[in-house]
């Protein structure tokens, strides 16, 4: 047999198995279906973060053959989101406009059939998850380079909502432009963050081109499809929603740049064994107030993952902690430190608890 006749009978199995995983999909489509009708009666909620992430690690595990790993996990993520969106779609509001890399979180989390509103500013994300206008809201809280995003701290102190889980998704920025050219660019636009994180890149190739800061890198390529003489540090998808040419690729200062997403909701999910927990707290103005909660989970041997102080408004020379440690609200240990904290604080906050990604 001729190669071209054994590429011929390759192409003809492949199509056969493509027609059973179709098979199987909808299959599972009439399960899940199935399951929502049950569900409705016991007045359960359609979105189970927990049930998804067991699924996702399940498969993660028992894969062991040629398949790689992330891209199971990409895979399922879809056919869960897909099989989701047949019952009721999720809604998510996230810091716009489209291709953000908090869009791009939303679908790494979520998967691509949801229902998305873009939202102009991270209070807007926080007031839309307030309100009920969209279940879940996804906003940046810190990257590895340029540290805290501090307007998402502050909106904790202002709206009632929690986390319901954490995202960590690597930042890739693409100069772009309408020709291509490097020559062409004349100003370059983007979000203060990206700009920071391409220093070196923008100092050795455009030292003398003026850099204008826009409120994300998304707008940023929106305006330099207006301008034939702009550039853009945007991602590339950006890059294909706004038709532009990339003129540099993966011009980050630094490699292992990774930003930290927050989703937020209005109630924490369950215990998974592998949780985190945030909370926001304010310690009286006297020597040893922080090593006094501090000390509660050292002696508890609760691992914190996180700290970081901000300005109380209002209050001058006051300042409210911001916490993460492992485990749940719900853990016993956990429980008990949080208690014994509330007789040390003038205030204390539970921020949520949530699978654990980083």
């Amino acid at each position: 047999m001729e190669i071209s006749e054994k590429i011929q009978t390759l192409r003809f199995r492949i199509d056969q198995i493509d027609e059973e995983i179709l098979s199987l999909l909808n299959k599972r489509a009439r399960l899940v279906l199935e399951m929502e009708d049950l569900k409705s009666k016991g007045c359960l909620e359609v979105y189970d973060p927990v049930w998804e992430e067991e699924i996702l690690n399940r498969i993660t595990s028992i894969n062991s053959s040629h398949f790689p790993s992330k891209a199971i996990s990409c895979v399922f993520r879809e056919i869960i989101s897909a099989c989701r969106f047949l019952i009721k779609p999720v809604c998510v509001a996230y810091l716009g406009p489209s291709a953000t890399h908090t869009h791009l979180a939303c679908i790494e989390h979520f998967g691509s059939s949801i229902e998305t509103s873009s939202k102009e500013s991270i209070e807007e994300v926080f007031e839309s998850v307030e309100k009920g206008e969209s279940p879940f809201g996804v906003v940046p809280i810190e990257n590895t380079i340029e540290g805290m995003v501090h307007r998402t701290l502050d909106m904790f102190m202002e709206y009632e909502v929690r986390i319901t889980g954490e995202i960590l998704l690597r930042i890739s920025h693409d100069l772009l432009s309408q020709s291509g050219n490097p020559e062409d660019i004349q100003r370059i636009y983007s979000h203060s963050q990206a700009f920071a994180q391409c220093r070196g890149f923008l100092r050795k190739n455009y030292p003398h081109v003026p850099l204008i800061e826009t409120e994300s890198t998304a707008k940023a390529a929106q305006m330099a499809r207006e301008d034939p003489s702009a550039g853009a540090i945007s991602s590339s998808l950006s890059g294909r929603l706004y038709r532009l040419k990339t003129v540099s690729s993966r011009i980050e200062d630094f490699t292992h740049n990774s930003t930290r997403f927050l989703i937020l909701g209005l109630k924490s999910p369950e215990r998974t064994g592998r949780d985190k927990t945030s909370i926001l707290f304010s310690i009286p103005d006297q020597p040893g107030a922080l090593y006094q909660v501090l000390r509660v989970f050292s002696e508890r041997g609760i691992n914190l993952k996180k700290i970081e102080s901000r300005p109380a408004k209002g209050r001058p020379w006051e300042y409210v902690f911001f916490i993460d440690f492992e485990g749940h609200s719900e853990d016993s240990m956990v429980k008990g430190a949080l208690s014994e904290i509330k007789g040390a604080v003038l205030f204390l906050k539970v921020l949520g608890s949530y699978p654990r990604r980083v």
